[in-house]
């Protein structure tokens, strides 16, 4: 019997790791344009639904469901809503969230944001998007639960016939709001396992709300085989992170920012495969790092820790997966071997079955093979990065 998994071995035909792509591994040559990347297959799988719709959405929404909001222009929203600026408190910041969720009270508005957001993903070649929140915040109007998961899904299955997309959801409970509360966003969560939900999640304020109040949540998400993450490592210490390894049995970790300051929880982490969902951008917007230069991702990587890169909310933060890549190279210095190898990660750590999983790899890598390959052919004009 092997000690190892067969695809993390290094002969195996089964997912590849960054070690033996070499038939992917970009020429030296190749400049990383926002253009290139933006052509790459990619992954979000941290992306918040209230905090990723589109500012004509919201005033539209606003118009016919006779919400007052705090401006009627889309520039007047977007900076009553912080929206791509460094918020000088997390009062500040959660304004954006108060907008959103006043107009994403009805069945068709859970609609209309779920499968904007899967076209608009789309449109940057995302190709898998895993859509995260919380149904209980979406009751003020009398909605069931039930109707608010069928309504995001049935959003999503139609961004999916138009544009090919693959998207499922995750579900939010909350560290704020009672454990109770949890219990039923998990029992939510079993009952659609396999029918488009395929996680659980812990979000909300990490300080003075500890991840262990859930732990019955998560049992019950843990026995039913359901796959976890949590938000951790944020905006409190490590041991926010651990507890939502060892207490909550997370499979993967929301942002992790301050996994670095604890060295045996960081080797723990790496040991196990445990995958970082990073969110550079919003970790500033948030406070979480002072700036992109500073930020752990490039540490993380460079450790060798399985890291992605997400857009937590696209609208708030005024990002998308492309812009983030672009980024990371530009403030941090990851060259486009560095990133082909976080995007396939990306994929690696997607909560999907095993073989699904497979076979959208093999696509991935010779889909990253041939874009990269055509992109050297193009004259050095071509390539340049506007200024």
């Amino acid at each position: 019997m092997p000690t190892i998994r067969e695809d993390e071995t290094p002969n195996a035909t089964g997912i590849p790791s960054s070690a033996r792509r070499s038939d992917i591994i970009p020429p030296p040559t190749l400049a990383v344009t926002e253009e290139l990347l933006h052509a790459l297959p990619k992954t979000d799988l941290h992306c918040h639904l209230d905090g990723s719709m589109r500012l004509k959405t919201i005033l539209e929404l606003a118009e016919q469901q006779k919400v007052k909001l705090l401006a009627d222009t889309e520039d007047g929203l977007a900076k009553a809503i912080h929206m791509g600026q460094v918020c000088k408190s997390l009062e500040e910041y959660l304004v954006a969230f108060d907008v959103t969720l006043s107009v994403l009270q009805t069945a068709e508005s859970l609609y209309r944001a779920a499968y904007e957001l899967a076209v608009d993903a789309a449109a940057e070649n995302v190709r898998w998007l895993e859509v995260r929140y919380s149904p209980a915040l979406h009751l003020q109007k009398g909605l069931k639960m039930t109707t608010v998961i069928d309504s995001v899904l049935e959003g999503l299955r139609a961004a999916k016939r138009e544009t090919g997309i693959k998207c499922a959801v995750i579900v939010c409970g909350i560290r704020h709001i009672n454990p109770q509360t949890s219990m039923r966003l998990a029992e939510l969560s079993v009952a659609y396992k396999n029918r488009g939900v395929v996680g659980f999640d812990l979000a909300g304020a990490e300080a003075s709300f500890p991840a262990k109040d859930h732990l019955d949540a998560f049992r019950l998400i843990l026995k039913n085989n359901v796959n976890c993450t949590a938000h951790a490592g944020e905006a409190y210490g490590p041991e926010s992170i651990s507890q939502a390894i060892h207490s909550l049995g997370a499979h993967r970790i929301g942002h992790g920012t301050r996994l670095r300051e604890d060295g045996d929880l960081l080797n723990y982490v790496n040991d196990h495969r445990i995958p970082m969902e990073v969110c550079p951008s919003s970790n500033v917007q948030t406070g979480a790092v002072q700036s992109l230069e500073s930020h752990p991702l490039k540490f993380y990587f460079d450790y060798g820790l399985r890291v992605t890169i997400n857009t937590d909310n696209r609208l708030i933060t005024d990002t998308t997966v492309t812009k983030e890549l672009w980024l990371a190279h530009r403030e941090l210095g990851l060259s486009l071997e560095d990133l082909t190898t976080i995007i396939v990660s990306g994929f690696k750590s997607a909560f999907l079955p095993f073989r699904e999983k497979q076979d959208m790899l093999r696509q991935v890598n010779q889909e990253i093979a041939t874009t990269l390959a055509a992109f050297e052919k193009r004259p050095a004009k071509a390539l340049r990065q506007p200024a």
